[in-house]
């Protein structure tokens, strides 16, 4: 079975996903993590991200690999972990230009289903349900306040505690700012655009708790294999 999780940063898909695929005992693809790869390793290696041919060399190349450890999923870059670096708010800046490009996702579609192929799987993204498994088992698009989203994220960057509240408030502005100008370069990209596939169950996430979206999305699984 595959479950295909989309939505724009900030929407609780990884955290979700990661949760669903506990529960069912899936393996869990993200795919976001390899776009943010690509584009940490090229900024690491100097290539210039206005240069398609050259960033798109990269993905072509780069051997990414995804290892489950007792602390959480690990994404290594040639050999190199780089779970932490992907996460940081210059990969945020940079990771809508490289994934826009036609050749990098061309060269991440392949791993994708290459990854998917034999397994049960949940996997999350922006493209997930409309490119990468169109036929998938249950489509879900998920959504929440893009103040609220920007919240989340600031927290994600945070694990030992939320920051003082000045230090909150401006991270939660810097963010938002951030999160508004990517979402307006994912919706708007000339490949694979961020969008909810026309046979996706919408979920608003912004009043909700994890479990309860966890619970909603569990039911929805359990029903359409039950079908």
């Amino acid at each position: 079975m595959i479950i295909a999780i989309d939505g724009p940063a900030g929407s609780g898909k990884s955290t979700i996903a990661d949760l669903l695929a506990d529960r069912f005992g899936y393996t869990k693809l993200d795919t976001g993590a390899m776009y943010r790869t690509v584009a940490h390793v090229c900024a690491t290696r100097g290539i210039d991200l206005d240069d398609e041919p050259a960033v798109t060399s990269v993905a072509d190349a780069l051997d990414i690999v995804f290892d489950r450890r007792p602390d959480r999923m690990h994404v290594l870059a040639d050999g190199t972990d780089v779970t932490t670096e992907i996460r940081t708010p210059a990969t945020d800046r940079i990771v809508s230009k490289v994934s826009a490009y036609p050749g990098v996702r061309t060269a991440m579609l392949g791993c994708q289903r290459a990854f998917a192929t034999g397994r049960d799987v949940v996997a999350e993204g922006r493209d997930i349900g409309t490119v990468v498994f169109p036929d998938a088992d249950l489509k879900v698009f998920l959504t929440a306040d893009p103040r609220e989203r920007a919240r989340r994220r600031v927290l994600q960057r945070h694990p030992d505690g939320a920051p003082d509240d000045k230090t909150m408030k401006r991270e939660v502005a810097e963010t938002l700012a951030d999160l508004e100008r990517r979402d307006e370069l994912d919706a708007h990209r000339a490949v694979a655009p961020l969008r909810a596939a026309d046979d996706a169950i919408r979920i608003d996430s912004t009043a909700h708790t994890i479990d309860e979206i966890v619970d909603q999305i569990i039911s929805l699984a359990n029903a359409r294999r039950q079908a």
